[in-house]
């Protein structure tokens, strides 16, 4: 995998996936002690947490999907 993304990006995709893991540790943690009981919370943070993950990878290794694929994106 080539590094297709700048420093400005790697720093976006970074920081947005950390806020996407920490919002699917706290939907997580909600869910868990049945704060509000509401059966798909747990796959709004997995979702939350795969997403987020994969954020990271992106602005740890500098690499983009969608700019590999073509797409232009802004940042």
């Amino acid at each position: 995998m080539e590094c297709n993304i700048d420093a400005r990006g790697k720093a976006v995709r970074l920081f947005g996936g950390l806020a996407s893991i920490i919002g699917g540790l706290s939907i997580a943690s909600v869910a868990y002690f049945d704060v509000v009981e509401l059966p798909y919370l747990w796959y709004a943070s997995a979702g939350l947490l795969a997403g987020g993950s994969f954020g990271v990878f992106e602005g740890w290794s500098g690499w983009c999907v969608a700019r590999a694929m073509g797409i232009r994106t802004p940042i």
